[in-house]
Protein backbone atom coordinates (compact mmCIF):
# COMPACT_ATOMS: atom_id res chain seq x y z
CA UNK A 1 0.00 0.00 0.00
CA UNK A 2 1.52 3.35 -1.03
CA UNK A 3 1.81 6.20 1.63
CA UNK A 4 1.09 9.16 -0.42
CA UNK A 5 1.78 12.40 1.52
CA UNK A 6 2.18 15.98 0.45
CA UNK A 7 4.25 18.54 2.05
CA UNK A 8 4.14 22.10 0.57
CA UNK A 9 5.38 22.16 -3.06
CA UNK A 10 6.63 18.14 -2.51
CA UNK A 11 4.56 14.85 -1.99
CA UNK A 12 5.97 11.91 -1.25
CA UNK A 13 5.91 8.35 -2.52
CA UNK A 14 6.27 5.76 -0.13
CA UNK A 15 7.35 8.39 2.37
CA UNK A 16 10.36 8.43 0.40
CA UNK A 17 10.56 9.39 -3.05
CA UNK A 18 9.36 13.09 -3.62
CA UNK A 19 7.41 14.00 -6.48
CA UNK A 20 6.91 17.60 -7.95
CA UNK A 21 3.06 18.79 -6.97
CA UNK A 22 3.40 21.18 -9.52
CA UNK A 23 4.68 18.83 -12.36
CA UNK A 24 3.37 15.25 -11.18
CA UNK A 25 6.65 13.54 -11.45
CA UNK A 26 9.46 12.34 -9.48
CA UNK A 27 12.72 14.27 -8.58
CA UNK A 28 14.31 10.93 -9.02
CA UNK A 29 13.46 7.08 -10.01
CA UNK A 30 11.81 4.99 -8.43
CA UNK A 31 14.08 2.25 -9.00
CA UNK A 32 16.74 4.18 -6.96
CA UNK A 33 17.76 7.35 -7.29
CA UNK A 34 21.44 7.32 -6.38
CA UNK A 35 22.26 4.14 -9.00
CA UNK A 36 20.15 6.43 -11.76
CA UNK A 37 22.36 9.50 -11.42
CA UNK A 38 25.79 6.96 -11.43
CA UNK A 39 24.34 5.07 -14.47
CA UNK A 40 23.05 8.52 -16.49
CA UNK A 41 24.86 11.12 -15.39
CA UNK A 42 27.65 10.06 -14.70
CA UNK A 43 28.35 7.08 -16.21
CA UNK A 44 26.80 8.60 -19.72
CA UNK A 45 29.13 11.43 -19.08
CA UNK A 46 32.04 9.17 -19.45
CA UNK A 47 33.30 10.32 -15.50
CA UNK A 48 35.09 9.78 -13.75
CA UNK A 49 37.42 9.21 -16.22
CA UNK A 50 37.28 12.68 -17.90
CA UNK A 51 37.47 14.47 -13.98
CA UNK A 52 40.56 16.83 -14.20
CA UNK A 53 41.05 19.91 -12.29
CA UNK A 54 38.29 22.34 -13.08
CA UNK A 55 36.32 20.24 -14.86
CA UNK A 56 32.67 21.93 -14.79
CA UNK A 57 29.12 20.30 -14.85
CA UNK A 58 26.38 22.30 -15.00
CA UNK A 59 22.46 20.75 -14.54
CA UNK A 60 19.03 22.02 -16.04
CA UNK A 61 16.83 20.79 -13.04
CA UNK A 62 18.58 21.00 -9.93
CA UNK A 63 16.01 19.28 -7.59
CA UNK A 64 17.57 17.50 -4.54
CA UNK A 65 20.95 17.95 -5.35
CA UNK A 66 21.50 14.27 -5.71
CA UNK A 67 23.40 14.57 -9.33
CA UNK A 68 25.56 17.31 -7.76
CA UNK A 69 26.02 15.24 -4.77
CA UNK A 70 26.93 11.82 -6.79
CA UNK A 71 29.61 13.46 -8.69
CA UNK A 72 31.27 15.27 -6.18
CA UNK A 73 31.15 11.31 -4.16
CA UNK A 74 32.87 10.19 -7.56
CA UNK A 75 35.10 12.60 -7.17
CA UNK A 76 36.44 12.46 -3.95
CA UNK A 77 36.54 8.53 -4.15
CA UNK A 78 38.48 8.34 -7.33
CA UNK A 79 41.09 10.70 -5.11
CA UNK A 80 41.03 13.11 -7.88
CA UNK A 81 42.88 16.19 -7.50
CA UNK A 82 42.32 20.12 -7.96
CA UNK A 83 38.74 21.85 -8.29
CA UNK A 84 35.50 20.55 -9.32
CA UNK A 85 33.12 23.30 -10.73
CA UNK A 86 29.01 22.66 -10.49
CA UNK A 87 26.43 24.95 -11.83
CA UNK A 88 22.74 24.06 -11.39
CA UNK A 89 19.90 26.11 -12.93
CA UNK A 90 16.42 26.26 -11.14
CA UNK A 91 13.14 27.30 -11.09
CA UNK A 92 11.35 26.22 -8.09
CA UNK A 93 14.57 25.46 -5.47
CA UNK A 94 13.10 23.27 -2.48
CA UNK A 95 12.89 23.92 1.11
CA UNK A 96 16.01 22.59 3.13
CA UNK A 97 13.82 20.08 5.08
CA UNK A 98 12.21 18.91 1.64
CA UNK A 99 16.31 18.09 0.69
CA UNK A 100 17.48 16.51 3.65
CA UNK A 101 14.14 14.00 3.37
CA UNK A 102 14.56 13.53 -0.11
CA UNK A 103 18.46 12.64 0.19
CA UNK A 104 18.51 10.91 3.55
CA UNK A 105 17.45 8.04 1.60
CA UNK A 106 21.10 8.07 0.44
CA UNK A 107 23.42 7.44 3.37
CA UNK A 108 26.14 6.52 0.45
CA UNK A 109 26.49 10.52 0.27
CA UNK A 110 25.29 11.74 3.47
CA UNK A 111 28.66 12.54 4.69
CA UNK A 112 28.39 15.45 2.13
CA UNK A 113 25.63 16.86 2.84
CA UNK A 114 25.92 18.95 6.23
CA UNK A 115 28.13 21.77 4.26
CA UNK A 116 25.07 22.10 1.85
CA UNK A 117 22.12 22.11 4.26
CA UNK A 118 23.76 24.80 6.04
CA UNK A 119 24.56 26.43 3.15
CA UNK A 120 20.99 26.48 1.68
CA UNK A 121 19.08 26.94 5.02
CA UNK A 122 21.12 30.54 5.06
CA UNK A 123 20.22 30.96 1.53
CA UNK A 124 23.99 31.12 -0.05
CA UNK A 125 23.32 29.97 -3.59
CA UNK A 126 27.11 30.11 -4.16
CA UNK A 127 29.05 28.02 -1.66
CA UNK A 128 32.06 25.28 -1.46
CA UNK A 129 31.66 21.71 -0.37
CA UNK A 130 35.22 20.66 0.00
CA UNK A 131 36.81 20.49 -3.35
CA UNK A 132 33.58 21.42 -5.26
CA UNK A 133 32.58 25.40 -6.21
CA UNK A 134 28.91 25.66 -6.36
CA UNK A 135 27.00 27.88 -7.95
CA UNK A 136 23.33 27.86 -8.06
CA UNK A 137 21.00 29.73 -10.70
CA UNK A 138 17.70 30.05 -9.94
CA UNK A 139 14.73 31.45 -11.94
CA UNK A 140 13.52 30.22 -15.48
CA UNK A 141 16.32 28.38 -17.78
CA UNK A 142 14.99 29.90 -20.45
CA UNK A 143 16.29 32.87 -19.63
CA UNK A 144 19.39 32.31 -17.41
CA UNK A 145 21.44 29.71 -19.12
CA UNK A 146 21.19 32.59 -21.93
CA UNK A 147 22.51 35.28 -19.81
CA UNK A 148 24.95 32.81 -18.04
CA UNK A 149 28.84 33.84 -18.81
CA UNK A 150 30.20 29.85 -17.66
CA UNK A 151 30.89 27.23 -20.27
CA UNK A 152 30.65 23.64 -19.12
CA UNK A 153 32.19 20.03 -19.59
CA UNK A 154 29.34 18.19 -18.86
CA UNK A 155 25.65 19.09 -18.94
CA UNK A 156 23.14 16.79 -17.41
CA UNK A 157 19.88 17.11 -18.70
CA UNK A 158 17.40 16.49 -15.37
CA UNK A 159 14.65 18.50 -15.92
CA UNK A 160 11.50 16.67 -15.39
CA UNK A 161 9.86 14.34 -18.74
CA UNK A 162 9.02 16.55 -21.38
CA UNK A 163 5.70 15.72 -21.21
CA UNK A 164 5.41 17.78 -18.49
CA UNK A 165 7.95 19.82 -18.16
CA UNK A 166 8.97 20.90 -22.02
CA UNK A 167 10.24 24.03 -21.52
CA UNK A 168 13.49 22.57 -20.33
CA UNK A 169 13.57 20.44 -23.53
CA UNK A 170 12.78 23.05 -26.22
CA UNK A 171 15.60 23.52 -29.06
CA UNK A 172 16.21 27.06 -27.94
CA UNK A 173 17.31 26.44 -24.60
CA UNK A 174 19.38 23.61 -26.20
CA UNK A 175 20.48 25.65 -28.26
CA UNK A 176 21.90 27.84 -25.67
CA UNK A 177 23.46 24.99 -23.58
CA UNK A 178 25.53 24.30 -27.13
CA UNK A 179 26.94 27.70 -26.98
CA UNK A 180 27.76 27.55 -23.52
CA UNK A 181 29.47 24.35 -23.72
CA UNK A 182 33.55 23.15 -23.90
CA UNK A 183 34.82 21.84 -27.39
CA UNK A 184 34.31 18.04 -26.95
CA UNK A 185 31.79 18.82 -24.00
CA UNK A 186 29.01 16.49 -23.03
CA UNK A 187 25.40 15.70 -22.15
CA UNK A 188 23.48 13.24 -20.69
CA UNK A 189 19.88 12.43 -20.02
CA UNK A 190 17.36 10.29 -18.99
CA UNK A 191 15.23 10.87 -21.13
CA UNK A 192 14.89 8.70 -25.01
CA UNK A 193 12.00 11.01 -26.33
CA UNK A 194 12.33 11.75 -30.33
CA UNK A 195 11.81 15.11 -29.83
CA UNK A 196 14.87 15.69 -27.29
CA UNK A 197 17.36 13.32 -29.85
CA UNK A 198 16.21 15.67 -32.40
CA UNK A 199 16.64 18.90 -30.81
CA UNK A 200 19.89 18.29 -28.92
CA UNK A 201 21.18 17.20 -33.00
CA UNK A 202 19.55 20.41 -33.98
CA UNK A 203 21.64 22.66 -31.53
CA UNK A 204 25.04 20.46 -32.80
CA UNK A 205 25.37 17.79 -30.69
CA UNK A 206 26.20 14.50 -31.42
CA UNK A 207 23.11 11.92 -30.04
CA UNK A 208 23.60 8.15 -28.81
CA UNK A 209 20.76 6.23 -27.57
CA UNK A 210 21.95 3.85 -24.80
CA UNK A 211 20.41 1.61 -22.24
CA UNK A 212 18.22 3.18 -19.84
CA UNK A 213 18.14 3.19 -15.82
CA UNK A 214 15.52 0.75 -14.28
CA UNK A 215 12.30 0.22 -16.10
CA UNK A 216 13.10 2.92 -18.89
CA UNK A 217 14.52 1.01 -22.22
CA UNK A 218 16.84 4.13 -23.40
CA UNK A 219 18.60 7.37 -22.57
CA UNK A 220 20.29 9.81 -24.38
CA UNK A 221 23.81 11.02 -24.24
CA UNK A 222 26.27 13.28 -26.82
CA UNK A 223 28.89 15.37 -27.68
CA UNK A 224 28.89 18.63 -29.19
CA UNK A 225 29.78 18.92 -32.89
CA UNK A 226 29.25 22.52 -33.27
CA UNK A 227 27.97 25.30 -31.74
CA UNK A 228 25.08 26.97 -33.63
Amino acid sequence: MNNHKRSHYVDWLDGVVPVSARFEDSYFSRDGGLAESRQVFLAGSELPERFRDGFHIAELGFGTGLNMLAALDAWTANRCSGSLRYTGFEAFPLAVEDLARALGTFPEVGYLTSPFFEAWECGKREFALGPMNVEIVEGDARQTVRTWTGRADAWFLDGFSPARNPELWELDLFRCVARRTRPAGTFATYSAAGSVRRSLAAAGFEVRRQPGFGRKRHMTSGTLRQAP
